[in-house]
């Protein structure tokens, strides 16, 4: 069994100006960002390459919509390079940019066409939370099919992931919240997947290590930008040893369940994650409880100075500081739609459901959704 793989290379920079004194960007790239990310680290610079603002062709995580839109644009520039400087939904999208993309970018995510790379791809992180400048997955919603759906191919690895502190400097309280959680999960799911090793398990043990211990130092001293300025490095570290975690072992169920009201509903991506899950660990503990999922429990107490017997109650309070977790029906959600997602979920998330710390049937995602109405 393969123990570790780390596709592209890893750089790290104190800045975005010494990131950029070693790459060069110039007029052969492509520089998809945002503008208020643009402003601040770019335009000082005064530097002469392409730029595509993501939030002209759309707001939000991304689409099939929002991907063959910049793919157009994308046509007017001749490049070598394309340079993801964003979230991730940024860094989903350059994933696919970089492709023979076909008419309609669909046809990639449901493996009507298989991918071809043809350029290269750099990705700067300014979240804390996808770990995705080092998997090869990325995620978009379907408008047509009403689902996500991902793509995990070789030629979806970037390249070059840098990782910039300082670029996390002006993250919105919430966005640092559902990415850093988003984070979190990423450890907690690979930790527990079958395919976990020795390598993968050091990587998951140090990302939810330093992410608890961060949420508690945060919501000690303020639970604000301020108080977490600090601890900046850490999570963009931690984010990243979570995804050379689950860019090995893979996520489960957590993720596989949150696609369907993350589709429908538009919420964000470590929102939906952190609905469904303490409630899939504990139906995990129900069926299972001997095994892996008693090791984890005992580090989340072990970390929370909290009884195991209460580490999911422990969990949700501190993660409930950033981010509420609320009944489904809250954001639309109607009890004909558990049966509706138990089927969107069975039919469509077999790559992550595959990971699962153990098999759960079409009956107890059905119970995992009903419980969480």
């Amino acid at each position: 069994m393969q123990a570790l793989r780390v596709v592209p290379k890893i750089f790290y920079f104190d800045t975005f100006r010494e990131f950029n004194e070693e790459f060069k960007i110039g007029s052969k790239d492509v520089l998809v960002t945002n503008q208020w990310m643009y402003r601040p680290y770019v335009e000082p610079l005064d530097i002469k390459t392409n730029v595509i603002y993501q939030e002209a062709f759309g707001m939000g995580e991304p689409s099939d919509e929002m991907i063959d839109a910049m793919a157009e644009e994308m046509k007017k520039y001749d490049c070598d390079r394309i340079i993801a400087f964003g979230g991730g939904t940024i860094v989903d999208i350059c994933k696919i940019l970089a492709l023979d993309i076909p008419e309609k970018s669909q046809d990639l995510f449901t493996g009507t066409v298989k991918p071809k790379k043809l350029k290269k791809v750099v990705v700067v992180p300014t979240t804390c939370g996808t770990g995705s400048e080092v998997t090869n997955v990325a995620i978009a919603e379907l408008k047509s099919l009403h689902t996500k759906k991902g793509i995990a191919a070789e030629e979806t690895f970037a390249d070059m992931a840098v990782l910039i502190p300082e670029c996390l400097d002006g993250l919105p309280d919430k966005v640092f919240a559902t990415s850093s959680i988003d984070a979190l999960i990423h450890a907690a799911e690979s930790y527990l997947s079958p395919k976990a090793s020795s390598f993968t398990e050091m990587y998951s043990l140090k990302a939810m290590e330093m992410i608890l211990d961060g949420y508690k130092n945060i919501t000690a001293t303020g639970n604000n930008r301020e108080a977490r300025k600090p601890f900046l490095k850490d999570f963009l570290l931690a984010s990243n040893y979570a995804g050379i975690a689950f860019g090995n072992a893979g996520c489960a169920a957590v993720h596989a369940l949150s696609y369907s009201i993350g589709g429908t509903f538009h919420v964000p991506h470590g929102e939906a994650n952190y609905q469904f899950f303490t409630e899939v660990f504990k139906m995990y503990m129900r069926k299972a409880p001997e095994g892996k999922i008693a090791l984890i429990n005992q580090i989340f107490a072990d970390i929370l100075n909290c009884p195991v017997e209460n580490v999911y109650e422990a969990l949700e309070c501190l993660l409930n500081q950033l981010i509420s977790r609320k009944p489904l029906r809250e954001y639309g959600m109607t009890k004909p739609q558990i049966h509706e997602f138990t089927k969107m979920t069975v039919e469509n998330q077999q790559r992550l459901l595959a990971n699962n710390y153990v098999s759960l049937t079409n009956e107890e995602i059905r119970q995992i959704f009903a419980n969480l109405y």
